[in-house]
């Protein structure tokens, strides 16, 4: 189940953004992260409890209409179709009630979870974004571009 994030969200998050599954990914454990400046942020709960955030962007100039999306769930929920069934009713909201007709996520190469998931999802890759994202030690790393386009026949 997806609900608004509230403030009051934010020790359960960072305690799930500290976790080694999620921290790895998501380098620092900060609430910035999770209240991102324009972006639209979901608390993941299963039977009441906190087991993730889901967020989206949206580009609304109508030459360049697409919404991004990121997510994490906590270390004790993975691989158990949380994650799934959240991208799934965002997907389904950005598409059908938003109107966008292209989505993007731009995983760690080394994510090979979360792109798996992503592509029984829908997702194509698209290409490697080269020094991407700065990591907890300092180095950068690669990303996956990744896109769903609705109606795509690939």
């Amino acid at each position: 189940m997806l609900r608004p994030l509230t403030h009051d969200d934010a020790p359960a998050l960072l305690a799930i953004l500290a976790e080694p599954g999620v921290a790895s990914w998501w380098r620092r454990a900060e609430w910035e992260q999770v209240t991102e400046e324009g972006a639209i942020v979901f608390v993941v709960t299963v039977e009441g409890e906190t087991v993730g955030c889901i967020q989206f962007n949206e580009e609304t100039d109508p030459d360049y209409r697409h919404a991004a999306i990121d997510i994490f769930v906590a270390d004790a929920w993975q691989d158990r179709g949380v994650g799934s069934d959240a991208m799934r009713a965002v997907i389904d909201y950005l598409t059908e009630r938003r109107g966008h007709h292209r989505l993007t996520v731009d995983p760690a190469v080394a994510n090979e979870r979360a792109i798996h998931v992503y592509e029984r999802l829908g997702f194509r890759p698209v290409g490697i974004m080269r020094a991407y994202e700065r990591t907890a030690d300092d180095t950068w790393r690669d990303a996956l571009l990744m896109e769903l386009v609705v109606g795509d026949p690939r």
